[in-house]
């Protein structure tokens, strides 16, 4: 091969190399909404104003959370050189409380369906 051609055949395989970048790349975005939908595909609907309530009862649930009980942490105190004192770490005790505290918000905005039950053959 002539030196012409090699140089035209390196042009031509770096075009179909970035041709084929942008359909791989076509195909990830397709294959990651197809996921993406799979994902979804069993998700019971819900309307905006429904999302809406799901997140008013949430901050409900933690706004009724005593935060200022210090009894719900574990609070490790530490001393600095200048004999400040101040808190190295702390931890929540009860996060189940606060669970249950949102839980039951959420619970309030919905009723329970029944399960259907399998008949034995």
């Amino acid at each position: 091969m002539t030196k012409e051609e090699l140089e035209h055949k390196i042009a031509m395989l770096e075009d179909a190399l970035r041709s084929g970048k942008a359909n791989v790349l076509g195909y990830e975005d397709d294959l990651k909404t197809t996921k993406k939908k799979l994902e979804d595909i069993n998700k019971p609907e819900i309307t905006p104003l429904q999302f809406d309530l799901i997140q008013e009862a949430i901050e409900k649930g933690v706004d009724e959370y005593d935060f200022s009980d210090t009894s719900n942490f574990d609070i490790e105190y530490g001393i600095e050189y200048d004999g400040k004192v101040h808190c190295e770490s702390h931890e929540i005790n009860c996060s189940y409380e606060l669970v249950e505290m949102i839980t039951a918000q959420v619970h309030r905005l919905f009723k329970e369906a029944e399960c259907p039950t399998e008949e034995k053959e």
